[in-house]
């Protein structure tokens, strides 16, 4: 019997070929793993698979957080409400006499001087003189939507030949939504103001401060006493004659009271309602409410109030608890509430007899009476 070997069984032929294929598939298997290994993390915050859906809604949230920081950005202090330090942490400091330490709407608008940009004035306080006009401006120059010039300009009666540009140089910064003042309180008597501010602006808002003309010409007098010494007597200066009484209506301190011959010029090119009449006696008195009246016609949040100002009984007049850009107590000059000279009864008598026909003219203008008689 002849004799054959053995065949070798299917599953054991070609044992070389399964194992390459199953290191390639092993090698395959754990590429696969580890690429998967490594995706979990970024492919979980979208960053291998970031879909058109994904970069649309995250430049949307990109957008929307760049609009709430121009938002702050832009938020003003009349915004926030201020905040009083309780008595007792500033060692025992009287609330009469001080605010808050908190940040206050005028450092803001201090802090935002060196931005913006200047203006042509929408606000002028065109007069009176020795009315009270620098108390306003002190007091308004608190507001943080108010930015004003110290100095006066006197740009509409003596030096209107510069131009505008010259005009608007001398302006401050401002940003938007702020007002840019100043006050010239020579221009209520000037003939040509009027006309010259509403070739500027027709929409130009004008705020007079008047006081008693008497107690005006006579305050008048004593501002020009202390800088000239040997100028004649009030008396003498404001009779034409001493024996008929007859005023002499060309010295400037009584020719500034006749009001009302002023405004009849400005009415001539503005409207009453663009005109807001001050009074000098309530500005001492009750400030804030004058103040109050001056923010409603600027069109301004009422944030000058009763607590900016003290009474200081040495002046005679009130002050400010902080003034604009300061942590101290301001009041004003010491120009300001001069003693004023003696004058005779009977002089301000027949001062009162000349000044009445034009008040009551006056106070039928504005439809106010001031109570000067």
């Amino acid at each position: 019997m002849e004799y054959s070997p053995p065949r070798p069984s299917p599953c054991c032929r070609f044992p070389g070929a399964v194992k390459k294929k199953a290191l390639l598939l092993s090698i395959m298997l754990f590429i696969w793993m580890f690429v998967l290994y490594s995706c979990v993390g970024p492919c979980s915050t979208g960053v291998l698979l970031d879909s058109p859906r994904d970069r649309d809604r995250d430049r949307d949230r990109d957008r929307d957080g760049a609009e709430r920081a121009d938002l702050l950005s832009r938020l003003r202090w009349e915004d926030v409400d201020y905040y009083e330090e309780p008595a007792a942490a500033r060692g025992g400091a009287s609330r009469d006499l001080l605010l808050s330490d908190a940040p206050e709407p005028s450092a803001m608008s201090s802090f935002s001087n060196g931005a913006g940009s200047k203006k042509l004035p929408q606000a002028i306080i065109i007069g009176v003189k020795k009315g009270g006009t620098r108390a306003l401006l002190e007091f308004l120059r608190v507001h943080p939507d108010i930015r004003a010039v110290g100095a006066e300009p006197h740009f509409f009666d003596r030096n209107y030949d510069n131009g505008l540009e010259w005009y608007r140089d001398l302006m401050p910064k401002t940003l938007e939504g702020q007002i840019t003042m100043e006050k010239t309180p020579s221009y209520f008597v000037t003939k040509e103001a009027p006309a010259r501010i509403s070739a500027m602006s027709r929409g130009t808002k004008l705020i007079v401060v008047v006081r008693d003309p008497v107690t005006r010409a006579i305050s008048d007098y004593t501002q020009t006493l202390s800088k000239k010494p040997d100028i004649p007597s009030f008396e003498s200066l404001t009779f034409k004659n001493r024996t008929t009484g007859l005023i002499d209506t060309s010295w400037s301190a009584i020719q500034i009271g006749i009001y009302a011959k002023h405004l009849d010029n400005w009415l001539q090119y503005f409207p009453m309602e663009q005109i807001l009449f001050v009074s000098g006696e309530r500005l001492i008195s009750d400030p804030a409410g004058e103040l109050g009246r001056v923010q409603d016609f600027l069109g301004l949040k009422r944030i000058i109030t009763d607590k900016h100002f003290y009474f200081n009984q040495t002046k005679g007049f009130p002050c400010l608890k902080k003034a604009e850009g300061s942590s101290k107590p301001h009041c004003l000059g010491k120009t300001k509430g001069r003693t004023h000279p003696d004058i005779r009864p009977e002089v301000v008598r027949r001062l009162r007899d000349f000044y009445r026909p034009f008040n009551m003219k006056f106070y039928q203008m504005t439809a106010h009476n001031f109570g000067w008689d």
